[in-house]
């Protein structure tokens, strides 16, 4: 017989969690991912930090990304990171797509670089190209050819006058 987890003692830490989210008050999230409570828990908290949508969220998220015992939480929080899109996300994304152990992880951190769009990801993504995983290669090609595309679609932007644009 399957066991679930019990997380009914998580009911307060996720009402405080909500209150913060409405205050806007990272300091909280902080909290809760520093002393590393439940999977729930933490999860819950890089969720709450993207929906946040601030670039104040990115340390926070990149603090879990690089220091979080769990693959999925890192994972989750590699996808917020790249659902912001802010390029000060960058370098921790780069270093986890190289370096983490689990391949949700370094596969999940090329796909938001490709989101991300920034130029400065180009070189680490190739080098994935070459990565033991057949996930992580297929996410580095999808995520260069988003920064070919981005790059291509902010040429012909720029090539259009003022007056012309839509």
């Amino acid at each position: 017989m399957i066991k679930i987890p019990d997380h009914s003692g998580d009911f307060e830490t996720l009402e405080r969690m909500e209150w913060a989210f409405s205050k806007g008050e990272l300091a909280y999230f902080q909290k809760v991912l520093d002393e590393k409570p439940s999977i729930v828990l933490r999860t819950h908290a890089v969720c709450m930090l993207a929906d946040m949508k601030s670039e104040a969220a990115v340390p926070l998220l990149a603090g879990a990304l690089q220091e979080d015992p769990s693959p999925l939480v890192r994972h989750e929080a590699a996808f917020a990171l790249g659902q912001l899109e802010f390029k000060s996300a960058v370098p921790s994304l780069l270093q986890a797509m190289a370096n983490d152990v689990s391949v949700l992880v370094r596969h999940e951190s090329a796909v938001a670089l490709g989101s991300i769009g920034d130029e400065r990801a180009r070189e680490g993504l190739i080098a994935r190209l070459s990565d033991s995983d057949e996930d992580v290669r297929l996410s580095a090609e999808v995520a260069l050819a988003d920064l070919d595309f981005l790059q291509k679609l902010k040429s012909r932007t720029e090539a259009i006058p003022a007056s012309e644009s839509p």
